[in-house]
């Protein structure tokens, strides 16, 4: 199983629309979002790519770990960030984290000492900690970034 790791940024005058064009920009707009919380299967491939789903399976289902952040006062930014690590003996088990803050390097920060702690008690060993971050200065109305581990499509029926 192939997971995307996909970002964007937008900026609208609600909330709501900025959330919409950020993730419009990250190529997963007009899906039903179904929030997971950080496990990799077993055998999953994560590819960090910019995708471009916007006009695939209007509606569907959409599975994805999920970091959004943002901001209204001008000047001053919104970044969302991922981070994951693998299991250095069976490939594609592992954990995801998400964090937001005001600078990267927050966040970053954040996404270390987070695995870090969540790997500390768990048996196997795992890989290096892999991170994508996007970032989004408010101009004037509300700012959105966002980054998406997305997992699979899935219609209704």
């Amino acid at each position: 199983m192939k997971i995307s790791v996909t970002w964007g940024t937008g900026e609208g005058p609600t909330r709501i629309a900025a959330f919409d064009r950020a993730l419009w920009d990250a190529g997963i707009a007009n899906y039903n979002l179904i929030k997971l919380s950080s496990v990799i299967p077993e055998g999953a491939d994560v590819v960090v790519e910019k995708v471009d789903m916007n006009g695939k399976d209007h509606g569907h289902k959409l599975y994805v770990v999920l970091s959004e952040c943002y901001e209204t006062e001008k000047g001053k930014s919104a970044v969302a960030g991922l981070g994951w690590v693998g299991s250095n003996h069976v490939k594609g088990k592992g954990i995801f984290v998400e964090h937001f803050g005001r600078n990267e390097k927050e966040v970053m920060a954040y996404i270390q000492k987070t695995i870090s702690s969540m790997t500390s008690y768990r048996s196997e060993e795992h890989g290096d900690i892999e991170m994508k971050s996007t970032e989004r200065e408010c101009k004037g109305g509300v700012a959105c970034s966002v980054v998406a581990a997305v997992y699979k499509s899935e219609g209704w029926e």
